[in-house]
């Protein structure tokens, strides 16, 4: 979609800057949707700013922060509670929990967990007893011997292996630096971090719950941050990691087929350009694959950071903001710097860049189009497939190999959504304007579920494409708007006559 505010009318541009520039330094919305919406009672036509809601600074700052200060909140919720969380039924897109589901190990999916596969452990893998799992969530209590009972938590960092030497963040030789094996491992390390919560769980002895952040190292390898409620022994958790590793089965892919040419859709299948000869399905090319001989396994690195947490404290603070640190920024720009006046390191810039080109013609699932360069139809295969142009994230440029999620939350952290913390915070803001006796946001202004005389929707939204000038007209307003709430919201604080939960940082 063609940004508003970037016409041909050079004052429009300035303008338009301009406004991004007041936005960002207020904290509202720069680049915000405009919808139309008629009120059927009225008649009356209104044009409303919402916010773009992305989660990453480059794209917008002010909805990036608040993202942000969202997954605090929500990480410092659950991480040192004293009671069972009650589960949600659903959970937002973001707070998916895939380690509930125990897969066989792959990184493929139904296709792969159904097949035969060697279900041995691999000698090179220690073996990891059971325990008995109470039903508990939260981490035991302990009394010290002045009287003082506390309950610790855990802050755990994991890591992948070395792929070569590296200093300031770049390999020291780009050309015995193994980028093949980089990109795999980033491709399959949300199914690694999975399998290493499954085998955590068995031998904890408890329901462990965890709230992680997949970020980037310098060296740009995905690790991952995670707050863990409660403690475990520091050999189990060494243990756990030394065992966890996951085993990919995918059709060989080591020697391109088809480089200069493309294989050809003949209305069913692909097949060769020149002899017309069909490419072996998914199902044929798996049907090859050597039942004991995996494609790729991944592991974590021997670098295991491990520390104990009591909150409240400042350590404890101080480890929230650190596991949210980057998460605003995408992996590529997480060390890059954001200063125009600042150079980038060319040797930095030319690692991520050979990072990126190794990605774009690995696969990165069993749909990926890139398996058509090895003479392979992927699965479910369709019309329009391109090598090197697959639209998974894994190959942007902004993720380098990461295409799931950032942040990782199991079901039972808070006992409340995403959307349920986002609620909590506006209500903080509302519940201390009404104290002080003003009036709060309305919660159902022009809201989709408020009803006419006639029992069918009040307010009936639509898309619309205004002006530039009413684009900017309307950011503006949202500016104002937010000013308005600030202050009002800092008077109340103050006229309160107690003290006021201040968890939520600026106004919904």
């Amino acid at each position: 979609m063609a940004d508003p505010l970037r016409l041909a009318d050079p004052l429009a541009l300035v303008t338009g800057a301009m406004a991004r520039e007041v936005a960002a330094a207020q904290g509202v919305c720069g680049r915000p949707l405009i919808r139309r919406v008629l009120d059927r009672d009225t008649g009356t036509d209104t044009q409303v700013a919402i916010p773009c809601g992305s989660t990453r600074e480059r794209a917008c700052p002010s909805c990036a922060a608040k993202a942000r200060r969202l997954r605090i909140q929500q990480c410092a919720e659950g991480w040192h509670r004293d009671t069972e969380p009650e589960t949600p039924g659903d959970h937002d897109a973001d707070d998916g929990d895939s380690d509930q589901v125990d897969e066989d190990d792959c990184a493929g999916g139904e296709a792969e967990s159904r097949r035969a596969r060697s279900t041995r452990r691999r000698s090179d893998a220690p073996d990891l007893p059971r325990v008995p799992v109470e039903d508990r969530t939260v981490g035991r209590t302990y009394v010290s011997p002045e009287g003082r009972e506390y309950r610790p938590s855990m802050f755990l960092t994991l890591t992948l292996p070395s792929y070569g030497a590296v200093r300031a963040g770049a390999p020291v030789d780009p050309g015995t630096y193994d980028y093949r094996r980089a990109a795999l491992d980033a491709v399959v390390f949300p199914r690694l971090v999975d399998r290493f919560w499954q085998n955590l769980r068995r031998v904890a002895g408890y329901r462990v719950q965890y709230f992680a952040a997949v970020e980037p190292q310098h060296r740009l390898a995905p690790h991952l941050h995670a707050a863990i409620r409660g403690t475990i022994p520091r050999q189990v958790i060494k243990q756990v990691v030394r065992a966890t590793y996951v085993q990919v089965w995918w059709p060989s892919f080591e020697t391109p087929v088809y480089v200069y040419r493309r294989p050809r859709w003949d209305g069913h299948d692909y097949c060769d350009p020149d002899t017309g000869q069909l490419l072996p399905t998914w199902q044929d090319a798996l049907d090859q694959v050597d039942p004991d001989t995996p494609a790729h396994v991944a592991r974590f690195g021997k670098q295991l950071d491990m520390a104990g947490i009591v909150a409240p404290s400042v350590d404890a603070d101080r480890a929230i903001r650190y596991l949210t640190k980057y998460l605003t920024k995408s992996i590529a720009d997480a060390y890059t710097p954001t200063d125009d006046d600042t150079p980038a390191d060319p040797r930095y810039a030319a690692h991520i860049d050979r990072l990126h080109a190794e990605l774009q013609y690995l696969p990165c699932g069993e749909r990926c189009a890139n398996w058509l360069r090895y003479g392979i139809q992927p699965m479910d295969a369709g019309p329009g497939l391109i090598a090197g142009r697959c639209g998974g994230k894994a190959h942007d440029w902004d993720h380098l190999g990461l295409g799931g999620r950032r942040v990782l939350v199991s079901r039972q952290w808070s006992g409340k959504t995403l959307a349920e913390h986002r609620a909590d915070r506006a209500t903080v803001v509302r519940e201390a304007l009404e104290a002080a006796g003003m009036l709060g946001p309305e919660i159902e202004r022009m809201a989709a579920t408020v009803l006419a005389k006639d029992g069918k929707p009040r307010f009936v939204w639509t898309d619309t494409r205004p002006d530039a000038a009413t684009y900017i007209r309307l950011v503006l307003a949202a500016v104002a708007e937010q000013r308005r709430w600030r202050t009002e919201y800092q008077a109340a604080k103050e006229a309160a006559a107690a003290p006021v939960d201040n968890r939520s940082a600026a106004p919904p």
